[in-house]
């Protein structure tokens, strides 16, 4: 049984494609007695049609992420399971603006601009961000374990692209505390210390800003 405290309310896991954002997040709820917050990535019925053409779907994929999103997080507000000691989830809103900077012309990117400005402004944000850093290689390999066809023409120039629009981004946002992890040689399924490790991460106070954690 978990006997450390959390000092945290909302905790977010985030990464590139691959970097294994959902699995951690699952496994340190279940242990945390924490509500759970998983992207619904399958609902979204562009995103199959993204990878085959992105020049032509790029608008709506993004689109439909920021409503699925917007609606899932504001939910929060009002269905906040109150068995449960904190919220932990495998996304937070501003990835919107991350991957739609990314995938977007600039005068759709201006467009998705308004619209994310206009919804975003009251859902609930992270007080703490986990982001697991790890190479283009690995979350290659990563994704083709998981075997889903749609990713399979995912590049490694792409996840490079998306994991140093995340780094700008931290950068520029030292507001909350984020704790960047590189997990190269990192297996925290596998291996109970590093699992034990992030446990014990997020059981501490971190003053805002990016903190390096090394295992």
């Amino acid at each position: 049984m978990i006997t450390m405290k959390v000092p945290y309310n909302y905790i977010v896991v985030e990464g590139s494609i691959g970097a294994g954002k959902t699995t951690l997040a699952t496994m340190l709820a279940r242990d945390f007695n924490a509500q759970l917050v998983l992207e619904r990535f399958a609902d979204n019925p562009f995103l199959e049609k993204f990878y085959k053409d992105p020049e032509h779907y790029a608008l709506p994929v993004e689109m439909t992420f920021l409503m699925d999103r917007h609606q899932q997080l504001k939910s929060l507000i009002t269905t906040r399971d109150l068995f449960t000691d904190f919220i932990i989830g495998d996304y937070f809103i501003d990835k919107c603006l991350l991957f739609s900077k990314n995938n977007l012309a600039a005068d759709e990117f201006a467009l998705f601009r308004t619209v994310f400005d206009a919804v975003s402004g009251p859902l609930p944000k992270p007080d703490l961000i986990l982001y697991l850093y790890t190479t283009p290689d690995r979350l290659l390999r990563q994704i083709a374990r998981r075997g889903r066809d749609f990713e399979r023409d995912i590049t490694a120039g792409y996840l490079s692209d998306i994991q140093e629009k995340y780094l700008t981004y931290f950068r520029e946002n030292q507001q909350t505390p984020i704790l960047l992890v590189d997990t190269e040689n990192v297996d925290f399924v596998e291996k109970e210390s590093d699992y034990q490790r992030f446990k014990d991460i997020i059981t501490h106070q971190h003053e805002p800003g990016i903190h390096r954690i090394l295992f």
